[in-house]
């Protein structure tokens, strides 16, 4: 984006002020010819980043088991479901559509996602060739490239684009959102500022947190009409238009969105402090628990303080300015501004932060990164830096392609083969009925704790209070009438979730305390979603 120079430029100011690009170094490079081998890399990389994105070997784990299920219901049921469940509808609505053309297996299911990530793509590439105008087109095309690439072998992006959840269409609206109002900006009329209000609503019908990346973007264009005159002025107005207009659109499901406030929330999880957020935040990014991801976030933070206070002074030296560079100033600023004001108030609600919820976030602080590139006049390192870093996520991005997230698969196979019809599975907490349930064959009653209800769902609404109120006895004699004395139980549980305290693990011992049990498996702590499973023999046979 433009310099605070006169007038001043709100977030994804168009390089129309009348500023000429910066003389850096890096302008040298403007008829730099990269080698067959570059071009080759740059080929590969893209190519790994999108097979990368059409597979995953895992199961569906709790999330993305409940979203299937609950986009598979019936059209009108789905805003009754969604309200017990806390989400928008967005996403919901486009699978279940989705469900209808290709059906609901893994691969399925996930395509739509991993179409989203493939589509963000080309978008990112035009994003960052639009952030890098500012010093000039050889900076204009290194931002492009450094943008794609380092989107193409996130770990972060990879794996959304392999889960049946919202966060990868958001990385896609947020980066059309980001042309959108960058158009408005260069010359609005009618058309584009209808764009921009569309994207605007489609944001806040799929995530919440799109609430604070709105709220301080509008902030700013509204600093900039008080500010500023004339055409600028103009097109800043009709931005806020935009967004005033995509946020009407958001009205309708208002009352939906407050009860879900004060009734659902994280009840999974715990509050932490805002620093504490941005760090699940930022390794999230940066993938999983492992040696490359420890290099990688270090990396990413080193090139975020780069692409916001350092330029080119010649080919080997740096010059940073602590009053910050002209560029990508007002991206990292909505960036750390918008992520800090949702984990402050996301703390002060009592509510627990994933990595995941900083998807909003995420392509802003990509963007940032790839203009950090152009601080550097050096092409060897610039180009190598840049390998590196790729390096580094493709590695963490390869283990998503093969690694399991969830034990559901190992329960059912133990399930499967020795089941009969009106053998009983029982399930706590709800928690892990999802993922587990939609693997077992059909005949076999299924039953979730606390109260017994279908394991295909689960009813967030008022969730520690009537966890709180269960009782694990009552929940395995409940298990015993559905079995009778003929019937095996099958109890898949887990325990150290929140709310439930020690209650599974009472239910075990109630069934123990009534019918032998044989252990089959026990919670893997290396899974992100870990079941164990005991078998409760029939009382007789015959």
């Amino acid at each position: 984006m433009s310099d605070l120079s006169t007038p001043p430029a709100p977030p994804v100011t168009p390089r129309g002020d009348g500023s000429q690009p910066e003389p850096d170094q890096v302008q040298a490079t403007s008829a730099y010819r990269p080698p067959w081998w570059v071009v080759g890399l740059v080929a590969l990389v893209l190519l790994v980043g999108i097979v990368l994105r059409l597979h995953s070997a895992s199961v569906l784990w709790l999330d993305e088991a409940l979203t299937v299920n609950l986009a598979k219901l019936p059209i009108n049921q789905l805003h009754g479901a969604l309200k017990r469940d806390g989400a928008p509808p967005l996403y919901y609505v486009l699978l279940h559509y989705w469900i209808q053309l290709f059906g609901d297996g893994p691969t399925a299911v996930r395509s739509l996602s991993a179409v989203f990530g493939l589509l963000a793509l080309p978008c990112a590439w035009w994003s960052g060739h639009r952030l890098g105008r500012s010093r000039g087109p050889a900076a204009s095309r290194i931002t492009a490239w450094a943008t794609v690439l380092i989107l193409a072998s996130s770990p972060y992006a990879i794996r959304y684009s392999t889960e049946t959840r919202m966060y990868s269409l958001e990385i896609l609206l947020v980066l059309l959102g980001y042309l959108a109002l960058w158009r408005v900006l260069e010359r609005p009329h009618i058309g584009r500022v209808a764009w921009l209000a569309v994207i605007t609503g489609l944001l806040l019908y799929n995530q919440y947190w799109s609430l604070y990346l709105l709220a301080v973007v509008g902030a700013i264009l509204l600093v900039q009409i008080w500010r500023t005159t004339g055409e600028f002025r103009r097109a800043a107005t009709a931005a806020a238009v935009g967004l005033v207009a995509g946020g009407i659109t958001f009205v309708p499901w208002l009352p939906t969105f407050l009860y879900q406030s004060a009734h659902t929330g994280t009840p999974w999880g715990k509050p932490v402090l805002p620093p504490t957020g941005a760090a699940y935040a930022f390794l999230d990014f940066a993938g999983s628990n492992n040696a490359e991801m420890w290099v990688l976030v270090q990396l990413i933070i080193v090139l975020l303080l780069l692409g916001v206070f350092a330029r080119a002074m010649s080919r080997n030296q740096l010059e940073v300015d602590l009053r910050t560079v002209p560029g990508a100033r007002w991206e990292a600023f909505v960036a750390v501004v918008g992520m800090s004001v949702a984990l402050v108030l996301t703390e002060i609600a009592g509510s627990a932060v994933q990595g995941r919820y900083a998807a909003v976030f995420f392509p802003l602080f990509i963007l940032v990164v790839g203009f950090a590139f152009t601080a550097f006049a050096n092409v060897y390192v610039r180009t190598g830096l840049l390998v590196f870093v790729v390096a580094l996520g493709l590695r963490s991005g390869i283990r998503n392609f093969r690694e399991q997230r969830s034990q559901a698969g190992q329960v059912a196979a133990q399930i499967r083969p020795s089941a009969k019809a009106g053998d009983v599975v029982g399930f706590c907490p709800d928690q892990v009925g999802p993922s587990v349930s939609r693997l077992l064959p059909a005949g076999l009653q299924q039953s979730a704790f606390p109260n017994g209800q279908s394991p295909k769902y689960v009813n967030w609404v008022d969730y520690a209070k009537r966890n709180a109120a269960a009782s694990p006895d009552a929940f395995a004699k409940r298990l015993e009438r559905l079995a009778g004395s003929t019937h095996t139980i099958w109890m898949v549980w887990s325990p150290g979730y929140l709310t439930f305290d020690a209650k599974c693990q009472q239910v075990v011992q109630a069934l123990r305390d009534d019918r032998p049990g044989v252990d089959l498996l026990q919670p893997d702590e290396g899974l992100f979603e870990r079941e164990g499973l005991v078998r409760f023999a029939p009382k007789q046979t015959g």
